[in-house]
């Protein structure tokens, strides 16, 4: 189980994102549009005010279960282990377990 402060700490930066993602989308298209390189520093330096959990590149995929940031599934939204744990309770259906 991962710390609850890591929990809340990503959960917190993925409310920042949606606040801040169609801001932060308008500034990249007229970053890209403008046509002075003056405009492209000023317009730079609005984004770069915006607050820096609001970077989507900065959230992290964590299991929905216990928290856990590695071993991630994006399929399931689950990590290994619990990934495991589901599959052999017969709570994901359509998965079974391999054999050859």
């Amino acid at each position: 189980m991962a710390k609850k402060s890591m929990i809340e700490r990503d959960r917190k930066r993925a409310r920042l994102i949606t606040k801040y993602a169609a801001k932060r989308k308008n500034l990249l298209v007229e970053i890209k549009t403008a046509t002075s390189l003056e405009d492209k520093f000023n317009l730079h330096r609005k984004l770069q005010q915006l607050p820096r959990n609001s970077a989507p590149v900065r959230s992290h995929n964590r299991c929905t279960i216990t928290g856990r940031p590695r071993g991630y599934f994006r399929d399931f939204g689950l990590s290994r282990h619990v990934l495991r744990e589901y599959a052999l309770q017969g709570f994901l259906p359509g998965v079974v377990k391999a054999s050859w």
